[in-house]
């Protein structure tokens, strides 16, 4: 299967079971499935780390769910005009001040105290158990992604897992137009809501984005016990030895700084979307890592990024967007986000999977003329 036809697969099939696999040529542990060549379903679930401790972390997570939990017909889901709004199209309303780790994915001014949170949920669907069970929409766009339900048992298997940290004033709702489309393609995508940077915070402040890679491997942590534990409903599914993290803006600052040389980790690799300041010390990762900038940041400088990719001390790429800012291309349907989907997709398959397939689709995926450019270092033949 070619990188655009996977691509047109895992962004337009909605449930599909789960195909042939992939070949791969490298170590794939016992439990893992070889990288999937069709989408699964994508069920949503959340819990909250140190729910009584000083910094207490909410996960929402996204993960493959055999289509046989579906027994009723599954169509795409409109976004309801609330939803939407909490997406605008630009990143920054006019006259606001640019800050050191902005972010585009949520408002820029925090919700006044006491108001009402817009309910990111979507709509209800019938669920013939009897049960409700809740259908979210993963993102605005003229493509729809994969419908997300709840209370549905994760894929026979374990499945390799990403952990993403949004940007300042944001949300993982507001990344889900990517992060399940990663979920739909095998991976388990654990997204953490930083305590002092997200939309809803009460005490937003930039200054605490030094501490999230901290917060992020606490999340690593907790899920590798979960994986520990005989017959958890969510554990029992994680490769634990296979880690990736993964983040946009202020959270691909985060992403940076989670690999800190000296520390024993389970992180294989790294993605990061408009971003590259290492928030602790100098981050010299020798993993491979993928870096998405658009080439006109106003927010982040493409420079910073490049900056980034020039450390890495492993195999790196860099996929660039000429003329686009911090992240337009994460929306479905705008120029870019095809090639941003292909590229982070196999880029996780070839890392977490040891697909050397997908890393041989690396560059179509990547390149596009007048969309995209791409540069590699050091990647495996």
């Amino acid at each position: 299967m070619t990188g655009r036809r996977l691509v047109a697969v895992l962004t337009t099939a909605l449930l599909a079971g789960c195909g042939s696999a992939v070949a791969t040529t490298g170590p794939v542990p016992a439990g893992v499935r070889t990288a999937p060549e069709r989408p699964y379903a994508v069920g949503m679930r959340q819990f909250t780390i140190d729910p009584d401790g000083p910094r207490p972390l909410p996960v929402t997570v996204w993960y493959p769910v055999d289509p046989a939990a579906f027994p009723e017909p599954v169509t795409a889901v409109s976004v309801r005009p609330q939803d939407a709004a909490a997406l605008p199209a630009t990143p920054h309303p006019a006259g606001t001040p640019e800050p050191r780790f902005p972010d585009l994915s949520g408002p820029r001014s925090a919700a006044p105290s006491g108001a009402r949170s817009p309910d990111l949920s979507g709509p209800r669907s019938p669920d013939p158990s009897g049960r409700d069970r809740e259908a979210v929409p993963p993102s605005p766009g003229t493509e729809a992604g994969p419908m997300v339900r709840t209370r549905v048992p994760v894929a026979a298997g374990r499945f390799p897992v990403v952990v993403f940290s949004h940007g300042l004033r944001s949300l993982p709702a507001l990344h889900a137009r990517l992060t399940t489309r990663w979920a739909a393609a095998g991976f388990v995508v654990a997204a953490p809501t930083y305590p002092r940077t997200n939309l809803r915070a009460r005490a937003f402040t930039r200054d605490d984005v030094r501490n999230q890679p901290a917060d992020a491997r606490r999340l690593v942590r907790h899920l590798v016990r979960l994986g520990a534990r005989p017959g958890d409903a969510l554990g029992a599914h994680l490769a634990v030895d296979r880690f990736a993290a993964a983040g946009h803006s202020a959270g691909g600052h985060t992403t940076l700084g989670m690999f800190v040389a000296g520390r024993r980790s389970p992180l294989r690799a790294g993605i990061v979307i408009a971003g590259g300041r290492p928030v602790a010390g100098i981050a010299r990762p020798s993993t491979p890592m993928l870096f998405v900038h658009g080439a006109a940041d106003r927010i982040v400088p493409e420079s910073i990024g490049r900056a980034a990719y020039a450390r890495c001390l492993g195999p790196a790429a860099f996929l660039s967007l000429p003329g686009q800012g911090h992240g337009e291309y994460l929306n479905p349907g705008r120029p870019g986000f095809t090639e941003v989907l292909a590229t982070t997709t196999d880029f996780l398959r070839w890392t977490l999977y040891a697909d050397r397939t997908a890393l041989r689709r690396l560059p179509t995926d990547a390149t596009t003329p007048g969309v995209t450019t791409f540069t590699t270092r050091a990647l495996p033949t």
